[in-house]
């Protein structure tokens, strides 16, 4: 069966702190294929200075050498500003419940923080018995970034206990790399009782004969239920049911019936799927309008590198009109006036992109992708207002501060936010005061944050705040005041900039 180049790039999850995007679209996830070096990290990592841990000087602290459990992660403590101790003291039940609840989907800034604490090197809690590692391989798996999930869980060793191996297969089977994880599963079949499993590595490694009498004795013994017996015959004996009517498709298919589908030429679209299943839609083997709708969906998530999803979007010329084909339109013909150079050319094809980007919910895609080549534009009007716009989106918005396109006082309030001094004197809205209080002199943190940091819990601290900013987007002022206080009293300054700049400039969905 087809495989595709390891893989999908990290995105999204949200802040952007690496440097600048290149010229030529990236390849699925370079960084990890070069052995994540720190030159090539994921662009939607936030790398934020180092983090405070605690309210009050640190206390000395003495561990016993045994309990003290390598760290895990693909990005260095060192890179992310994360001590490796990010999740010790805290219930290991606790992490894992929030880690896979913690509601991020509408919310840029705090995409890229989870992606960041997802993927950082730290150590287990103690007594973890591989709750939080789990939850974090489950919490990738539902943005979409299967291929930092199978990396994540072959550095912490994928044949260690069943429930990694099972996390490992699945992502090998999205990935289209199933022949590892196949490879391991016949050297240890106790590591998965599914007997489909075992029926589809024996016939990908060509033992056709094991295959079929395993499938015999499955079904002589009541393991594979009817459906599976079907869909399992049809794969070892396509030409039995040459002609026959298509199976009936799953609602819930698992990664191994989504792929075995695809081998008996009935491949089941992913767009009702989880955005784990888009990843398969990014291989050659898949059409065109099929890869760039996975994109799309995959970069709202932060599951992508925004530079994967230009590569597409300029491969080739639209098929159509209307959708999707209208996006590419417009930032085809944007990005060809961007690399004219042309101040009337740019001004002339920028709101019509702006406006497919909205469209589509990609406002922070385009910003990144766009406003360092926009900074050095000079623009009037509407076009120098997107412009300034999606700068303020970008991780350069200090440099557009100093730059603003008119005096009016909701510039000048967004100017002094993204300084991190926002004026309450030209704060019109209950969310602008709301925000202005919040990066005062007198805000401070919050009880529940503080009692946790001192008890040198940060990791559950920053979920913690995470998940109240969810709540302060949703309406509740007090929520954001107390978050945005919270993120700066802990040292991410930067998430909570990006967060209030989000919340003003991007439309709730």
């Amino acid at each position: 069966m087809p495989t595709r180049s390891a893989a999908l790039a990290l995105a999204g999850f949200v802040l952007f702190a690496s440097p600048g995007w290149g010229s030529d679209p990236l390849n699925a996830i370079d960084w990890l294929a070069s052995g994540s070096s720190s030159e090539n990290l994921p662009a939607t990592l936030l790398l934020e200075p180092p983090v405070a841990q605690s309210a009050h000087g640190p206390d000395i602290t003495v561990t016993p050498l045994e309990r003290l459990l390598p760290p895990v992660g693909l990005v260095s403590q060192n890179r992310t500003g994360l001590p490796v101790t990010l999740w010790q003291g805290s219930p290991p039940q606790r992490l894992a419940d929030l880690i896979r609840d913690v509601s991020v989907d509408t919310l840029p800034a705090l995409q890229s923080l989870l992606m960041t604490l997802l993927l950082t090197e730290a150590r287990p809690p103690f007594d973890d018995n591989d709750l939080v590692l789990l939850a974090r391989l489950d919490r990738l798996r539902d943005i979409g970034a299967t291929d930092p999930v199978q990396a994540l869980v072959q550095e912490a060793g994928p044949t260690a206990t069943p429930d990694r191996f099972a996390r490992w297969f699945d992502a090998t089977l999205l990935n289209g790399d199933e022949d590892r994880s196949c490879a391991a599963l016949t050297a240890d079949p106790y590591l998965m009782e599914d007997y489909g499993a075992r029926i589809f590595c024996a016939a990908r490694r060509g033992d056709w004969p094991t295959a079929a009498l395993m499938l015999e004795t499955a079904h002589a013994l009541g393991l594979i239920s009817n459906p599976e017996l079907s869909l399992f015959d049809r794969f070892l004996n396509p030409d039995i049911y040459e002609g026959m009517p298509p199976l009936p498709s799953p609602t819930s298919p698992t990664p191994l019936e989504f792929r075995i589908f695809e081998a008996i030429g009935e491949p089941m679209p992913t767009a009702t799927l989880p955005r784990a299943f888009a990843s398969a839609d990014l291989r050659d083997i898949t059409g065109w309008k099929a890869q760039l709708e996975a994109a799309e969906r995959l970069t709202r998530s932060r599951a992508m590198n925004p530079n994967q999803l230009l590569g597409l979007f300029t491969a080739r010329q639209p098929a159509a009109s209307g959708g999707i084909w209208d996006r590419v339109d417009a930032v085809q013909r944007f990005d060809t006036a961007l690399g004219t150079g042309s101040a009337e050319a740019i001004r002339k094809t920028l709101p019509a992109l702006w406006t497919a980007a909205q469209d589509a919910g990609l406002e922070m895609i385009m910003a990144e992708l766009f406003a360092p080549r926009l900074a050095e534009v000079t623009l009037t009007g509407e076009a120098a207002r997107i412009a300034w716009d999606m700068r303020l989106l970008s991780p350069a918005y200090e440099a557009a501060a100093a730059d603003p396109p008119d005096q009016s006082a909701p510039t000048l309030f967004l100017a002094s936010l993204a300084q991190g001094e926002p004026d309450p004197t030209v704060a019109a809205s209950a969310l602008e005061r709301t925000i202005a209080r919040a990066f005062g002199p007198d805000s401070t943190l919050p009880d529940p944050q503080k009692h946790l940091l001192d008890e040198g819990r940060l990791g559950e601290a920053i979920l913690v705040t995470m998940k109240s900013f969810s709540y302060g987007a949703d309406g509740n002022l007090d929520a954001v005041a107390q978050s945005l206080s919270a993120f700066r009293q802990m040292g991410l300054e930067d998430t909570a900039r990006r967060a209030a700049l989000q919340l003003l400039l991007i439309p709730r969905r």
